[in-house]
């Protein structure tokens, strides 16, 4: 791994009061792949996986303000890069995947939770409005950073307020309106990890909402990739336009790099047919914004979150772009991730996308 060694600037140097040791795993040089749905890309540095949240609190307390956190959920919108992730990453288990009914229409959930048990809890207790949650593979923590969304909803129209875990290891409770949440972004810091939401909805009747959530699931199957290992939607659909067709109309449906390809079932969808590298699955990106601008004129912005290190940036991802792809290449990698690996990156990033 590239990143310097935690050896030399200790995760858990020790507070005046003493030496604190986690409850939680912590496991250096964790191989990443197996936890994204992708299955590709280099380890973590560190990665902790907390057993509740005093525990994240006291973590983050006593680690080294120099060092980048990234919270982990589900893997299922993320390329990790080949060169790992330096620093800690905060994975939320089973103890942050509770979901629990406050009032007669709100429900607290955990930042673990996936968006399946939280619709899935709320259709029982006749909670209408929170079924698009079903269709968003993810946990509560990253689709309420992200301002996640499917079939006409987001995640803006349903979040009451998030409970949010600071880099500092302070607790702080932010209402949605402070999220200052446009598309497919809000306004939490880097570092930052929400450890619960609440969400209200509406009265409902639990078998039309299981009817709906059924339609729904059923709607996936038939256009996407879902058995495929993917990172889900890959662009966002810019301002008047879809971006898949966008990407179909530029001819990149069934493009390959390698064993990366772009599905032929939903255009927006970039596939790892089996030894992809991150590298590849990104450069195959890169392609397709560089075929779509130059057939277009629309620049696709990233929805998939790439976070991480290369092993080496003009090698792993330059060789064999097409002159498109290289000429956009300096000005379209991104650092992801607040300040994962900033200082290691030698190319210009353009921000979050």
């Amino acid at each position: 791994m590239t990143a310097a060694s935690l050896a030399t600037s200790p995760p858990l140097a020790p507070p005046a009061s003493g030496r604190v040791s986690p409850r939680g795993r912590l496991t250096s040089d964790a191989p990443l792949a197996p936890l994204v749905w992708f299955k590709a890309g280099g380890a973590a540095e560190q990665l902790f996986e907390p057993a509740d949240r005093d525990d994240l609190v006291a973590f983050l307390q006593v680690l080294d303000p120099a060092v980048p956190v990234y919270p982990l959920g589900l893997g299922s919108n993320l390329i990790v890069r080949d060169g790992g992730m330096p620093g800690v990453v905060v994975r939320l288990g089973k103890p942050f995947a509770r979901v629990e009914r406050i009032d007669a229409m709100a429900l607290r959930c955990g930042g673990g939770a996936s968006g399946i048990l939280v619709s899935s809890t709320a259709r029982d207790a006749g909670i209408a409005g929170v079924e698009f949650l079903r269709s968003i593979p993810g946990t509560v923590g990253g689709f309420v950073r992200m301002n996640g969304g499917a079939y006409g909803r987001e995640v803006k129209d349903v979040l009451v307020e998030a409970t949010v875990v600071m880099r500092d290891g302070s607790v702080e409770v932010w209402p949605a309106e402070r999220l200052g949440y446009t598309y497919r972004h809000s306004e939490l810091p880097a570092g930052a990890i929400v450890s619960e939401a609440v969400f209200r909805g509406v009265p409902g009747d639990p078998a039309a909402i299981g009817a709906e959530m059924d339609r729904i699931a059923a709607e996936r199957e038939a256009s996407q990739p879902l058995r495929s290992r993917t990172g889900g939607s890959t662009f966002k659909n810019p301002p008047g336009h879809k971006a898949w067709v966008l990407i179909d109309t530029a001819g990149c449906r069934g493009l390959r790099r390698g064993d990366a390809q772009v599905s032929d079932k939903h255009c927006n969808f970039l596939l790892n047919l089996g030894a992809a590298t991150s590298a590849d699955i990104e450069a195959l990106g890169e392609e397709v914004r560089a075929r779509v601008k130059a057939h277009s004129g629309v620049t696709l912005e990233w929805e998939i979150q790439r976070v991480g290190e290369f092993p080496s940036l003009r090698e792993e991802l330059g060789e064999g772009m097409s002159p498109l792809a290289r000429k956009a290449f300096p000005q379209s990698v991104p650092q992801e991730g607040g300040e994962l690996g900033a200082a290691r990156l030698s190319l210009s990033p353009e921000g979050r996308g």
